[in-house]
């Protein structure tokens, strides 16, 4: 490892787009070519809980030096935007080979996982030229530190701000990008992004806004570097998406079982039944979903969608509905406390104790297309927040306090407007948002239309959910 130095850092700030200026303990590597490249683990938020799992992973992803002889660097050529796969080459036919991994294995795409002892990362600038789908580097940082902020039960991935020398992005991932990214029309945004990350490695000034995708100095391009598990839901969670992309599939995503179940009048079990029935006259979510879907599941799945829905209202997400994920997860009780298990994949292993269920808890892996004052806010140009009959009580005091704060300039105003290379218009619409969103729930919660009863542990225990009583202005 070529570690040269751990320190805080804080770079200097552009007045006119989002930039490098991020702030937080920073490891610093020198790369071959003697630019210097640093990962950065942003400052934990105010009041924010942190997993010792959480804190782990940020050093880990710190400690990886790029040029590593035991690192493989794939650029990552599907989907929709490029990125680039860090590969633990320490095992494996390529071990310790690195050039021969990259040379042979990267062009197999997703497979090349199977010719390594695993995946170690996933690398992702910021992409917003024309004919590239979005993506801006901040906002799965902001998603990391807001999901932890407000507490909330949901698979958020940790996620850490990398810069890499320029001239090695380009001859190792970028160019190579070019070259094996597919020539279908299905993947015509991957290659685009490719090619015009090309270009800029070469001359940062061919991108624009340049500081969103290289560090001041322009000796390196940055990113957010991250690592993320699940597998896509299908219309069960993201809607049939039969209205296709934008408004008409956000649309469609509230016809799904616990959408339409946080919308349901009444005591919890009463909501979930309502939302499963409504839910299953689509002939598409009734086999998506299963006959006899455990309420419990539903119960889980209508909390995380609060999570989701709040964070994306907040930061602007315009690509969520068709990219939401689930990790499966045994759940039974014992003793009167809930207790869980890893269940396999593919749902072929036996419960481990009984009574256990097998519920899919939902991850929220593809978050780099919010915060961004361009970008499209479909939780709200939709109405997602609008007519909730449920809510975890935890999640809407910890939102009403940090409106206050905002309002008033306190810690959290700081933190979120300096620690993230967030330009002032962007942190004001983060600011807006955020009071958008409280007034709209602290209206329902004065007009005694929102239930605190949103508790998915107590259901599973319980099989209902007595309300909190709660504050509406948050006090």
């Amino acid at each position: 490892m070529r570690l040269t130095l751990t320190a805080a850092l804080c770079l200097t700030a552009s007045a006119v787009s989002a930039s490098d200026a991020v702030e937080g303990t920073a490891t610093r590597f020198t790369s071959p070519n003697g630019v210097t490249e640093t990962c950065v683990r942003i400052a934990p938020m105010p009041g924010a809980v942190y997993s010792e799992a959480d804190l782990a992973a940020e050093a880990a992803f710190c400690a990886i030096d790029l040029y590593d002889p035991a690192v493989g660097l794939c650029p990552k050529t599907w989907s929709t935007s490029p990125g680039m796969i860090l590969h633990d080459l320490s095992e494996g036919p390529y071990a310790g080979d690195r050039r021969g991994f990259e040379a042979n294995a990267c062009p197999q795409g997703k497979e090349a996982k199977e010719a390594s002892g695993g995946e170690l990362a996933k690398f992702k600038p910021t992409m917003n030229a024309r004919g590239t789908s979005g993506t801006f580097s901040p906002s799965p940082l902001l998603y990391y530190h807001l999901s932890r902020y407000f507490g909330m039960d949901i698979g958020v991935p940790v996620a850490v701000w990398r810069s890499m020398d320029r001239g090695a992005h380009l001859s190792e991932v970028a160019r190579p990008g070019v070259a094996i990214s597919g020539h279908s029309h299905s993947s015509d945004m991957n290659r685009s992004g490719w090619q015009i990350l090309v270009a800029a490695d070469q001359d940062p000034g061919t991108y624009s806004p340049t500081d969103e995708l290289f560090t001041a100095d322009r000796s390196a391009l940055y990113g957010v570097m991250l690592k993320s598990k699940g597998d896509r839901y299908n219309s069960e969670v993201n809607g049939t998406r039969a209205s296709g992309w934008g408004k008409g599939q956000n649309l469609d995503f509230q016809k799904t079982a616990p959408f339409l179940a946080l919308r349901a009048a009444g005591p919890i079990e009463a909501a979930i039944a309502a939302g499963v029935a409504e839910a299953v006259k689509d002939p598409q979510i009734a086999r998506d979903m299963g006959a006899g879907v455990a309420p419990a599941q539903v119960a889980y799945w209508m909390e995380d969608l609060t999570g989701l829905v709040l964070l994306d209202f907040i930061l602007s997400q315009q690509d969520r509905v068709g990219n939401i994920d689930f990790v499966p997860v045994w759940h039974w009780v014992e003793t009167g406390a809930v207790r869980t298990q890893a269940a396999a994949k593919h749902g072929d292993d036996a419960p481990p104790a009984p009574g256990a269920i097998r519920i899919k808890r939902t991850h929220l892996n593809d978050n780099d297309a919010g915060a961004r004052v361009e970008y499209a806010n479909y939780a709200k140009s939709t109405g997602m927040l609008e007519g909730l009959r449920h809510f975890p009580a935890g999640t809407y005091s910890r939102l009403m306090a940090l409106n206050e704060d905002l309002a008033a300039g306190g810690p959290l105003h700081a933190y979120l407007k300096d620690s993230f290379g967030l330009t002032e218009a962007q942190f004001g619409q983060l600011v807006r948002n955020t009071a958008m969103a409280a007034d709209i729930l602290s209206a329902a919660c004065a007009g005694g239309t929102l239930a605190f009863d949103l508790e998915a542990e107590a259901f599973l225990k319980d099989g209902k959910v007595s309300p909190a009583a709660v504050d509406c202005a948050g006090r």
